[in-house]
Parts: structure tokens; C-alpha cells; sequence
């Protein structure tokens, strides 16, 4: 069923993403668009059509919204992270240079809103709202993120805070939209949208959780990305929570080193995490924010049958299988 979603979603992309003038503004929107990725998002939006309506067709408009301003996003965070590659590829900024990117950037934030122009009046007014929130969210929870590195004490709720806003309102708005574009009422669609959020949270801190103990063959992504980059996860909040002086000390120290060869140091932060329990605190996090997911499914307006694909899905999107 979710490829069925995300074979639909490429086919309404590719219809509207035709070649637009001038070239050198939509050319780098439609490069990152088609970089790749799983689609969760958009499809989030569509299952939640679906299971409230039993037909997502109407609900293509408002997957691209949100797969739009996602992608909008992450051109603009690589400018401000300095990143060559995205997904494997060159970044944006990079294929071609800065003020494309960043101007390519704001085309995508302004053609996200085009995508819910085709809906009637009442929902229009009713979707706008919800992703104006959800859009100025996810701009403050990047710059918390970017103000973490100048901070001496960062705390767990403070972290918790961040992901939210960064990563899972987003989630939370794609399922709310398919919802509302379903036909439910802000009112009862509220439960896909608690949904979204705390699944956001319990995947990205497993997303931390992977970066250091993951299997690179199946991560996708470099393990120990975030300690040879100084990033303050939860894991690293944990660990400064349960230390010992010590352990503290050691790992501050070694938070604040950046060798040439990073395996060494890789090595000896997790061995601090693992001695704090660091990494059995944060799996914890993990199960209790999934639990909280599939509670707020008990809370859809839909069938127990429909209820059970959302578990499913959370459970192979915790695996990784998606």
C-alpha cells in the first residue's frame, strides 16, 4: 500500500514539476526534488486521505505542499551548514552557487502555498493556517538548533523542544492535512496530527540513537556523523545527565576535539555513552514516544481495520523497512 502512495506521489510530481522559465531558478528546484528519498511526508498525507475518505487523489495537491516546503527546507539548511551532499549528491548550493540556492529556496516556500490554491475556499482557509504554524515552527527549531553549539548547557527538554519544532510538526501537519482534505474537521483530525508529532520525536532520537550504534549497511548515512561533528544529541545530554565527574570531563573534552582521524575518538564516546547507559535511556525515550503514537491512533475518527495500517506503519517505520 505505501508504494501505492509513493508511486502516485512521483507520477502527480512529475506532472507538475514541468520546465518553467528561467531555467537557472527552476532548474535547481527540480534537481532537489528528484534527489530522492522515501516520500514519508507526502505519503503520511496521503494514507491519512485515505483512511479517512478511502480515495487520496484529492489529497495529491497537499502531499506536494508539504513535500515542497521539505525539500525548501533542506536546500536552505545545507547553505547554512555548509553541506557538499545531499542524499549522495551535491547540494544545491554547491551544484551552482549560494544565491541560488537560496533563492531557489524561497521560489519552493512560495509554490508550496500554490499547491493549495486548488482547494475550495473553506478548506483553503482552514489548510493555510495550519502550514503557516507548522512552516514558522520548523524555522524556529532550525535556529535552536543552530544556537545549541554556542551554548554551554543545553538540556534534555530544551533537545526534545528542538526535534519537535525541526522534525515532527512537519509529520504532524502532513497527517493532519489528509485528514482535513478527507473531510474531517480541524476539530477531529487533531488526533493525526498528536500522531505525527510524537512519531516524529521517537524517529528522530532513534535517527541519534542509529548515528552511533546503527549498522552502516543498513543506516544509510555515516555512523558517528554526529560525534565526529560536535553534535549535541540526546545521547550526549544523557550521558552529561548520568556521568560521572570523569565521564563528564572526558567527554567535553573530547566533544571539543576535532583529529584528523576520527575513529579513536568515535570509539571513546561511545564507550562513554554505553558506561552512562546513555544508549539504553534513549532507547527507552524511543519505545515511550511510539507508545504515545499508537495511543493518539485509538483517537482516529476511522475504522479499527484503518487504525491497524497506521500501527503497521509506525512499527516499519521504526524498522526502517519504509
Amino acid at each position: 500500500m505505501i508504494k501505492r502512495y509513493q508511486e502516485a506521489f512521483m507520477a502527480y510530481l512529475a506532472e507538475q514539476t514541468s520546465a518553467k522559465e528561467p531555467k537557472s531558478l527552476y532548474a535547481p528546484t527540480h534537481y532537489i526534488l528528484q534527489l530522492g528519498g522515501k516520500r514519508i511526508r507526502p505519503v503520511l498525507t496521503l494514507l491519512a486521505a485515505d483512511a479517512v475518505k478511502g480515495d487520496f487523489s484529492e489529497a495529491l495537491p497537499a502531499a506536494l505542499a508539504v513535500e515542497i516546503f521539505h525539500n525548501f527546507s533542506l536546500v536552505h539548511d545545507d547553505i547554512m551548514d555548509e553541506a557538499p551532499l545531499r542524499r549522495g549528491k551535491p547540494t544545491v548550493h554547491e551544484k551552482w552557487d549560494v544565491n541560488t540556492g537560496i533563492l531557489s529556496g524561497d521560489v519552493m516556500l512560495v509554490n508550496a502555498y500554490q499547491c493549495l490554491d486548488v482547494y475550495p475556499a473553506k478548506l483553503f482557509s482552514e489548510l493555510t493556517p495550519l502550514f503557516s504554524r507548522t512552516a514558522q515552527k520548523v524555522c524556529e527549531g532550525q535556529q535552536f538548533d543552530m544556537d545549541f553549539p554556542k551554548q554551554d548547557v543545553v538540556t534534555r527538554e530544551a533537545y526534545l523542544h528542538m526535534i519537535k519544532y525541526k522534525t515532527a510538526v512537519l509529520l504532524g501537519c502532513a497527517l493532519q492535512m489528509g485528514a482535513m482534505v478527507g473531510g474531517l474537521s480541524q476539530e477531529d483530525s487533531q488526533p493525526f496530527y498528536d500522531f505525527g508529532i510524537q512519531l516524529g520525536i521517537a524517529f528522530q532520537l532513534q535517527d541519534d540513537y542509529l548515528d552511533a550504534f546503527g549498522d552502516p549497511e543498513t543506516f544509510g548515512k555515516q555512523v558517528g556523523g554526529d560525534i565526529i561533528e560536535n553534535k549535541k544529541t540526546l545521547l550526549y545530554l544523557l550521558a552529561l545527565e548520568n556521568g560521572t565527574e570523569e565521564e563528564k570531563t572526558a567527554l567535553t573534552t573530547l566533544f571539543a576535539s576535532q583529529p584528523a582521524n576520527p575513529k579513536d575518538k568515535i570509539e571513546k564516546v561511545k564507550a562513554i555513552f554505553i558506561a552512562t547507559q546513555a544508549d539504553k535511556k534513549i532507547q527507552n525515550l524511543i519505545e515511550d514516544y511510539t507508545a504515545l503514537a499508537l495511543e493518539a491512533v485509538n483517537n482516529f475518527s476511522i475504522s479499527p481495520e484503518k487504525k491497524a495500517i497506521f500501527t503497521t506503519f509506525s512499527q516499519q517505520l521504526m524498522e526502517r523497512k519504509l
